[in-house]
Parts: C-alpha cells; sequence; structure tokens
C-alpha cells in the first residue's frame, strides 16, 4: 500500500479500478478493486438481487465490454465518507445502457481499500 498517498486519493483509485472493470469487463481489474469476501445486493428492475462475488464476477467476464460497444464512459463518485478505516462511496454509473446508484463500502487493509459491500439500485426507465 502506498503510505505517502493520502486516504481519498487511495480510495478514489479503488473506485477507479472499479469503473474501469465494469466498463472494460476487466475482472482482474474488478478483483483488484474487492475484497475476495464482498458481497452485492441491491435492486435491479424493482425486485431484490443478492449475488456473491464470485458469481458476479463469472457474468462480467461473460459480458460484452461496454466500451467495445461504444457506449459512452459514465461513471462518476457521487459522495464519499470516510471515518478512519471505513469508507461509503456513492457513486452513479451507466452500465449498457441501464443507469445504476451503488453504495460501496471499503475498508482500508494492509493491502490497501478494498470493497467489501456493493449496495445497488437500478433505475428503470419511466
Amino acid at each position: 500500500m502506498n503510505s505517502e498517498m493520502p486516504d481519498l486519493d487511495l480510495i478514489r483509485r479503488t473506485v477507479q479500478d472499479y469503473f474501469e472493470g465494469m466498463y472494460h469487463s476487466d475482472v482482474e481489474r474488478l478483483k483488484a478493486a474487492f475484497h475476495p469476501s464482498a458481497f452485492l445486493m441491491g435492486y435491479f428492475q424493482g425486485n431484490f438481487a443478492q449475488i456473491s462475488l464470485e458469481d458476479w464476477l463469472g457474468m462480467i467476464g461473460k459480458t460484452p465490454a461496454p466500451s467495445e460497444g461504444g457506449e459512452a464512459f459514465d461513471m462518476k463518485i457521487v459522495s464519499t465518507d470516510v471515518t478512519e478505516e471505513v469508507a461509503v462511496v456513492k457513486v452513479a454509473d451507466l452500465y449498457l445502457g441501464l443507469r445504476f446508484t451503488d453504495y460501496l463500502t471499503l475498508i482500508k487493509l494492509e493491502e490497501g481499500w478494498k470493497i467489501v459491500h456493493k449496495s445497488f439500485h437500478h433505475e428503470p426507465k419511466a
């Protein structure tokens, strides 16, 4: 871990790995951003969903990358809240034409800031 870089920058770097991993369907970059025991849950198309990191990475790996389909990169950090070694980052992202709001919980570990939980909400089209 880079002890000279401020935590906020290190958190942003982890979230950027998440964004780039999603946009390019880069499973290895996503693995670098997430803790191996992370879990994902939230609402997709109005239905509650929960999925293990392993299953989610498998889905991402089988899905054509948004970057290859010409989708614009539209992912951003909305807010960040940090308390010592714990952070929650709210992000807004476009993924394969679908709009999501994600809440990423990160923990500071020896190897750096890792996403340990992703809560998500898909915003269905009106």
